[in-house]
């Protein structure tokens, strides 16, 4: 098996367990209270739809955007950034977000859980760190819908800050991507790059997470040597393997596949690996499913095990747009067939750009990862400008190809 097929299957299933026990994230300040969302009327039954269609999009991802190389995403930042958006989304354009993330199309149902999911994340007692936050970032001239901005922020806990997207574009950046940065405790940096914003931008949507956990059984530093990691059969790398020796854990061993369940400290969330046999990846990809999960974690049984696992770093950065059309979404994204109307009242609004960023850590002491997820809305073409000579002016007459002046004026006063 090689290095980055098991660092990417780690990865992938340590973020959909995550998922499973409502991961969001964020450091948020002492002096920072967390708003707290309206979850009345939420079900167990509309609870678990909003889980399971979490997860099922995080597999649909996945499949998009395999590749060799390392993997690492929060299914529920970008969900819950996009059904923020799906709230102000009318016509094909919500029919086809509803499809690619699988949303509880009756809003009774979908709203509370939503924020019944966001108290839960982000309450107090527990005994690792594990955040959500969620921001609107209007422009201040823009006229949006008071019923759109109110479903946000009722529901999701997502306020609406004015900035100046049209004269001010570089600093409004600045501010919402600091904004990101100190939700996730300084890890997801630049979320927004140059460029991104710019004056046809009316809104700004994002979600940031933040996760902390210390494993219940650590990793032992003066175990952690210099080893092996095979990433293809003819390419073996020398890596810092942590080991854990002789220790009960959730564990089953199928035909294809070992599977492992890590806990976190509280045991209200852990880390699932599943390492295909014979570095059969293709089986595990080609296999897994929200099913196929379901059924593997259900073999699990407490057993004596012998663990060996890499220390690793990384970060990731995804820029959305193709891979949601391809998924199924492509309205939302045209000027002129996209209908956001639900923010404004009007067909003007279209997604320019969603931009998903990711960090993860896991070392002997156990895992920090962190996200963030920003929607882009821009209007259609450009803003109307207007010129209005109400006050003393100069002006020419010339030849246009060579700007050669025919005459030169000033007007002060238009009576003569």
């Amino acid at each position: 098996m090689y290095l980055l097929s098991y660092m990417k299957w780690k990865i992938l299933t340590a973020i959909v367990i995550l998922s499973i026990f409502l991961v969001g994230c964020v450091e948020i300040p002492e002096k920072e209270e967390i708003p707290v969302a309206d979850d009345t009327g939420a079900t167990p039954e509309g609870v678990n739809a909003i889980i399971n269609a979490n997860n099922q999009f995080a597999l649909e991802l996945y499949s998009k955007i395999k590749e060799d190389k390392n993997i690492f995403f929060s299914p529920y930042s970008i969900s819950t950034a996009l059904a923020m958006t799906y709230e102000g989304a009318k016509g094909q354009t919500a029919q086809e977000i509803q499809s690619v993330f699988h949303f509880p199309e009756d809003p009774s149902v979908r709203r509370p859980a939503f924020a019944r999911i966001y108290n839960q994340i982000n309450k107090k007692e527990k005994t690792y760190k594990l955040h959500t936050a969620n921001a609107l970032w209007a422009e201040q001239t823009y006229q949006f819908l008071p019923e759109y901005l109110n479903t946000v922020e009722r529901y999701y806990g997502g306020k609406t800050t004015n900035l100046d997207f049209i004269t001010k574009t570089e600093e409004s950046r600045k501010i919402i991507n600091d904004w990101v940065e100190e939700k996730t405790n300084n890890k997801i940096k630049d979320l927004i790059p140059q460029g991104a914003i710019n004056q046809l931008t009316r809104l700004v949507l994002t979600n940031a997470i933040y996760f902390k956990g210390t494993w219940v059984k650590q990793f032992d530093k003066k175990y952690t040597r210099e080893g092996d990691f095979r990433i293809s059969p003819n390419n073996i790398v020398k890596v810092q393997m942590m080991s854990l020796p002789d220790e009960e854990f959730n564990y089953a061993d199928t035909e294809k596949l070992q599977i492992l369940e890590m806990p976190y400290d509280g045991e209200e969330l852990s880390m699932l690996i599943l390492l295909p046999k014979e570095d059969d990846l293709a089986y595990l990809e080609e296999t897994l499913s929200v099913e196929k999960l379901s059924e593997w974690r259900n073999m699990l049984t407490k057993q004596e095990v012998d663990i060996y696992m890499p220390k690793f770093t990384f970060e990731t950065k995804y820029f959305m747009v193709e891979t949601l059309k391809e998924m199924g979404m492509p309205t939302a994204f045209i000027p002129d067939s996209a209908d956001l109307s639900g923010m404004d009242g009007t067909r003007n609004l279209f997604i320019s750009n969603i931009i998903h960023q990711a960090f993860v850590e896991v070392n002997e002491e156990g895992t920090e990862a962190a996200a963030a997820t920003a929607v882009i809305v821009a209007i259609t073409g450009m803003p109307t400008n207007i010129f209005r000579a109400d006050h003393p002016f100069i002006f020419i007459i010339q030849q246009r190809e060579t700007g050669n002046i025919l005459f030169l004026g000033k007007v002060v006063d238009p009576r003569g």
